[in-house]
């Protein structure tokens, strides 16, 4: 069964926003394509709200959706974006990055140098592209 893209970048978002931390994980079903989230209350719901899969823990059946360490798209991106955009702050950038607060002087140093909207537009292409890869790979047939 196709799943919109859409739907799979949702889930993917809800994932990534709670990083793995037990805010919400979310689940797409291989056979349906219906997504499911589950929130920090334990509790399952389909955004349908259509009854939840006794199952839904069975991989076979029902695949958790990455977050942005599981595709690569952390620190890595961020030096990818570096070489290609800022190749003369590749040293800082690495240096920031060995540190604590690294995203937030990442952002600042973007500032600085007018790139924040290009680190959006290439973090946002990167991320499709990633999330393509995982469903091709995951056999997830996805429609536009």
């Amino acid at each position: 069964m196709p799943v919109r893209f859409g739907d799979i970048l949702q889930a993917f978002e809800f994932a990534d926003a709670s990083g793995g931390m037990g805010g919400c994980r979310t689940f797409v079903c291989r056979q349906t394509g219906k997504i499911y989230y589950q929130f920090d209350d334990d509790s399952l719901q389909e955004l349908e709200d259509d009854e939840l899969p006794d199952d839904i823990d069975d991989e076979t059946k029902y695949l958790p959706m990455p977050n942005s360490r599981d595709l690569s798209l952390g620190k890595p991106l961020v030096l990818d974006f570096v070489r290609e955009h800022l190749p003369s702050d590749l040293d800082d950038v690495r240096d920031i990055f060995s540190k604590r607060g690294a995203y937030q002087k990442f952002k600042n140093l973007l500032s600085r140098w007018g790139a924040i909207d290009a680190w959006h537009d290439y973090r946002n292409r990167a991320t499709k592209r990633a999330l393509r890869d995982w469903c091709e790979v995951h056999s997830i047939e996805i429609v536009d």
